[in-house]
C-alpha cells in the first residue's frame, strides 16, 4: 500500500511539474510576442525593406534586403563594386556571384536546403510568432546565463527537424541570441547569431545589431541602417532573370 501511494505521489508531482513547465513556456512566448510589438501587430506588415553594412576584412560593406512576407526575399550585396544577388520566390530560388567570389557571373539556381532556410526570414515577427500552426515545437531547456544576463532557453524544432536554441532575455523578452545547426550542400553549418541594440519602428521591436560568426574567422557585426514598412515591392524583382 506504501509504495502504491508512494508511486501515485510521485506521478501527481511529475504531472504538475510538467504541466507547469508547460505553462511556463507559454508564458514566455506571450511575454516575447508582446515586447516584440504584439502578433495583430505583426500581421499588418506585408512587405519590408531593410539596408544594413558591416565589414569583413577591412572592406566596408552594404546591403539591401526586400522582404514580401511569408514569400519572398531578395538580398542584394555590394562589395568592391561588384554585386552579389540572393533571392527566393516561393520554392524557387537563386543567386548571382561574380568570378571573383565563386560565381559565374549569371543566375545560377539555389540549392533546395538554402532555398528552405533563406525563406524562414521572410517570416516576419521572428521564429516563434505562430509556432504551433507551422508544426513546430517548444521546450523550455532552462534559465540560464548570457553574458551575465539571465535567459530562458528555448528549443525550438520545426516540421522538418531542424533544431534551433533560442535564449530570450529574462527582463525584456527579446531574443538575445540563436544558435543550431543547418545542413546545406551535405556540409553542416553552425548558424549563430547574437542581437542587440533594440529599436521600436511603427510600434514593432528589431535588432538594430547582429553578430555572427565570419566565414573568414572571428565575429562579423551587422549594423542595420533603415527599415521601411509595408512599402511597394514590385515583385518581378524576385524572378530569376535570363542570362544575358
Amino acid at each position: 500500500m506504501k509504495i502504491t501511494k508512494f508511486v501515485a505521489s510521485a506521478f501527481i508531482v511529475l504531472a504538475t511539474s510538467a504541466a507547469s513547465f508547460a505553462q511556463n513556456v507559454d508564458e514566455i512566448v506571450t511575454k516575447h510576442i508582446e515586447a516584440m510589438g504584439g502578433a495583430d501587430k505583426w500581421k499588418t506588415v506585408k512587405s519590408m525593406q531593410m539596408n544594413n553594412k558591416f565589414s569583413v576584412q577591412g572592406m566596408d560593406i552594404e546591403s539591401k534586403t526586400t522582404i514580401v512576407a511569408g514569400k519572398s526575399l531578395r538580398t542584394e550585396v555590394s562589395v568592391m563594386g561588384q554585386d552579389i544577388i540572393t533571392a527566393v520566390d516561393g520554392e524557387t530560388g537563386w543567386m548571382q556571384r561574380p568570378a571573383m567570389m565563386g560565381g559565374t557571373g549569371e543566375p545560377e539556381d539555389m540549392p533546395g536546403a538554402l532555398i528552405k532556410e533563406t525563406l524562414k526570414q521572410t517570416n516576419l515577427g521572428g521564429s516563434l510568432l505562430n509556432y504551433k500552426e507551422k508544426g513546430a515545437t517548444l521546450e523550455l531547456v532552462g534559465k540560464e546565463k548570457l553574458d551575465g544576463a539571465d535567459v530562458y532557453h528555448l528549443k525550438l524544432v520545426e516540421k522538418n527537424g531542424d533544431i534551433t536554441n533560442l535564449f530570450i532575455s529574462a527582463s525584456t523578452y527579446y531574443t538575445l541570441k540563436s544558435a543550431g545547426k543547418r545542413n546545406v550542400q551535405g556540409q553542416d553549418i553552425d548558424a549563430e547569431v547574437n542581437f542587440s541594440n533594440f529599436k521600436q519602428i511603427d510600434g514593432l521591436t528589431f535588432p538594430f545589431t547582429m553578430e555572427t560568426p565570419s566565414p573568414m574567422g572571428g565575429t562579423m557585426t551587422i549594423e542595420t541602417e533603415s527599415i521601411k514598412l509595408n512599402p511597394t515591392v514590385d515583385e518581378t524583382i524576385f524572378k530569376k532573370p535570363g542570362k544575358k
